[in-house]
């Protein structure tokens, strides 16, 4: 597997990039257009996109947005092929997007992570965080949500924005310093 700017791929790899970003957040992108506007909204030279390539296929990419006047760099998306999962593919683009946030001055990462989903993915879902919020962050569980791989590499809550996606349905932030 190698890392490569997006800035540099041919035009079916960015297709490939659009399906996995479809297929792992149909509720973001439902669409492979949506998923293909949002990629050629974000290849602009203030942004990084980076790419896991393996037998020149894409298994993986993120992005990198600046905030803050360079200080802090909001990390979306990342997306990773679902058979490629557990493998250290995501792991291995954020690790390289953050290289790149420190090349460019950063030093913070953030990203939010929607609780969304009805099944209650994390300790967060279906529950009044307006009601003593640093004791649900203290007693924090991912469950199968996202942010359990965000904080085995190191990411922590930062803050939380209650019902942001309806009643019950959170937008957990998560930073770390670079």
């Amino acid at each position: 597997m190698k890392i490569v700017n997006m800035n540099e791929i041919k035009e079916d790899l960015i297709l490939q990039a659009a399906q996995i970003l479809t297929d792992n957040l149909p509720i973001g992108w439902p669409t492979l257009d949506d998923a293909i506007d949002e990629i050629k909204e974000r290849l602009i030279p203030e942004n990084v996109l980076l790419a896991a390539v393996e037998d020149n296929e894409i298994i993986g990419w993120g992005g990198i947005l600046p905030q803050y006047n360079g200080n802090v760099f909001e990390l979306h998306p990342l997306a990773v092929k679902e058979n490629m999962r557990r493998n250290g593919v995501g792991a291995a683009i954020v690790k390289a997007l953050e290289d790149a946030a420190r090349s460019r001055g950063g030093i913070t990462m953030q990203l939010g992570a929607d609780d969304e989903v009805n099944d209650r993915e994390t300790s967060f879902a279906n529950v009044d965080l307006y009601d003593n919020l640093p004791r649900h962050i203290e007693n924090f569980d991912p469950g199968t949500h996202q942010t359990g791989f965000y904080m085995k590499i190191g990411y922590k809550i930062i803050g939380v924005v209650p019902d942001a996606n309806g009643i019950g349905k959170p937008d957990i932030w998560m930073g770390k310093r670079l």
